[in-house]
């Protein structure tokens, strides 16, 4: 049984207030953090619910009935969202992922898409806009998705048997429907689709072979992705994280792949391709081979707080400076301000002292902030 835990943005108020500073300057994108690493990625969760129960996300056990959701006027509205993006624009993010929960449970969402494909990142050039998406309902949206100017999918898939995804999603939802929303968005033209698996040890790392058979030639990009501490609720243990390298090692066996380098700076995903030029795989190795070196990554909740990192407990009130009249350049400042203080590495001292970073050994819910 999963242990019941308190929302972790109920008891902790609204977070930190950012510093603007007595002196303003100018917005730029070359401000770095404490470790010399700057923004580029922002990913924002438009909405904390989901209609699956993953159990190393949302366990049913804690996300029942009656979990206290966000209110609608708790969330950042679309138009506070773009307001937000365009700010961090000026500030070097080339690349935005709406997540969730699942985001295509928030109503009307690829108008939220359309209005952020107008904002162009520093260099003139269209904002890298992708969505990560459970696909339950992909086959409806795809095609508003794409006419709104999303450019890239990435969607989760935990396993081909469908005993196993549905035990993994806790709500009998069938892996026919997550196949027919990746074919619908092949359809309307989304191309280089990810497919995440969140492979946990003992309950579907015997599908790692049948995924990567299944998607090899497809042109869809398959990564494994190592199960992690992330949040409090999905009862997490290191003796279910199955290692990248085995992962790699299996595939291997019997489909030779080769490394090949990163798309760009800060990429998660190690790159390895078919031999055969049949496509390629990837692996997010969080747990046994950490990246938080060059992690440029901020994290906006759905109620608008920043947060530095994905396993961290406490975040920056952003929707309390957007609804207090603060200016552009004030809020540019801010978020330059809290990222030069920013020193977070959670993976690379995952373990013994693990229980010294977090208020009661708790960490932010991914279901909040996006994976």
């Amino acid at each position: 049984m999963v242990e019941k835990v308190i929302p972790i943005r109920l008891d902790e108020g609204k977070g930190l207030t950012p510093s603007i500073g007595a002196q303003l300057v100018t917005p730029h994108g070359h401000t770095k953090d404490t470790r010399g690493r700057t923004l580029r990625d922002l990913r924002i969760s438009v909405t904390d619910r989901c209609n699956f129960r993953c159990t190393y996300c949302m366990p049913k056990e804690v996300f029942d009935q009656n979990y206290p959701y966000l209110a609608h006027k708790e969330l950042l509205s679309f138009e506070e969202i773009t307001r937000l993006t365009s700010i961090f624009s000026t500030l070097g993010v080339e690349k935005i992922r709406l997540t969730g929960g699942e985001p295509l449970l928030r109503k009307n969402l690829e108008v939220l898409i359309e209005m952020l494909a107008k904002i162009p990142a520093l260099d003139g050039k269209p904002l890298d806009l992708t969505l990560t998406t459970n696909g339950s309902i992909l086959r409806k949206k795809a095609a508003a998705l794409k006419a709104a100017g999303l450019q890239r999918l990435t969607v989760s898939l935990d396993g081909l048997d469908d005993a196993i995804f549905k035990k993994m999603n806790d709500v009998d939802f069938p892996v026919a429907d997550v196949l027919d929303g990746i074919a619908a968005a092949q359809e309307v033209g989304f191309q280089n689709i990810k497919v995440n698996m969140v492979v946990k040890k003992g309950t579907n790392d015997h599908e790692i072979i049948a995924m990567a058979k299944h998607f090899k030639g497809s042109g869809v990009i398959l990564r494994f992705i190592e199960f992690m501490d992330v949040g409090s609720s999905n009862g997490w243990n290191m003796e279910q994280v199955l290692p990248s390298k085995e992962v790699i090692a299996r595939i291997q066996e019997v489909f030779p792949v080769e490394p090949i380098e990163a798309n760009y700076a800060g990429e998660v995903a190690q790159r390895w391709r078919y031999v055969d030029g049949s496509g390629e795989i990837g692996v997010i190795s969080s747990v046994t081979q950490t990246f938080c070196h060059e992690c440029s990554r901020a994290r906006i909740s759905t109620d608008g707080q920043m947060y530095l990192c994905l396993f961290a407990n406490e975040g920056f009130d952003f929707k309390t400076l957007l609804r207090s009249g603060k200016s552009d350049l004030e809020i540019a400042n801010a978020v330059m301000n809290t990222w030069a203080a920013r020193e977070d590495h959670y993976s690379e001292i995952r373990g013994s002292n693990t229980a010294k970073l977090t208020s009661g050994n708790r960490k932010v819910e991914m279901s909040y902030i996006g994976g």
